[in-house]
């Protein structure tokens, strides 16, 4: 699997692994069914995991490997909250909703717990990260989004968007240049999902005339 950490190509004059095209160009396909609503975001989410636990256990980069591990588990957690929410919605696909204060609330106050306590494992343990902080609230946010999405909210977009503002600058920094690149993809797409979602949320939640079709 060493193959994985090798060059593919250089773009730009960055090196781009072949690890990182993978698994990020299957991640953004995810976020793509994600945006469509559609239940095949979960295993292809899971699949960009294993490419990239692949890759990093490969090098032995065990942190990194760990958090695809979270990653995956999460992936599975959301598979199953919306195989259970099929036909909620009146296209047969997850309907979507604006959390509550108390939601937003509770997300709000446990990125920011995960983020001091994993940023403190990984200060702890340096060969865990080579950016602490970032690298700690890069994957709290990811998990924070994942679980968003799996319950359906709208709000699972704006958790993106905040990764996508750290994680442009932090992956060309630390070489991943591919991820980069995706990454402002990502911001594209969340600004396209996030409209698509916020209206759905709206027509969802007006109420239907008495003797109207619905």
């Amino acid at each position: 699997m060493n193959w994985l950490n090798s060059e593919a190509f250089t773009l730009l004059g960055q090196h781009i692994k072949w690890s990182d095209m993978i698994g990020n160009v299957i991640g953004l396909t995810a976020l793509a069914f994600g945006w469509r609503r559609s239940i095949w975001s979960w295993p292809v989410q899971f699949l960009s995991g294993v490419v990239l636990f692949a890759a990093f256990a490969t090098a032995h980069l065990s942190g990194s490997a760990g958090k695809q591990v979270v990653v995956m588990v999460v992936a599975v957690y959301g598979w199953w909250q919306w195989k259970r929410g099929t036909g909620q919605a009146a296209d047969g696909h997850i309907s979507v909703r604006f959390a509550t204060w108390r939601e937003r609330v509770a997300l709000t106050v446990a990125a920011a717990a995960g983020t001091l306590a994993v940023a403190g494992l990984f200060t702890a343990f340096p060969t865990l990260s080579w950016d602490p902080w970032p690298d700690a609230y890069i994957f709290v946010g990811t998990v924070v989004a994942m679980y968003a999405q799996a319950r359906g909210m709208v709000e699972f977009w704006f958790a993106w968007l905040l990764v996508d503002v750290v994680g442009v600058p932090l992956n060309f920094a630390n070489g991943f240049a591919f991820s980069g690149f995706v990454y402002v993809l990502y911001g594209a797409l969340v600004l396209w999902g996030m409209r698509d979602w916020w209206l759905r949320s709206r027509r969802a939640a007006r109420p239907v005339l008495e003797g109207a079709p619905a």
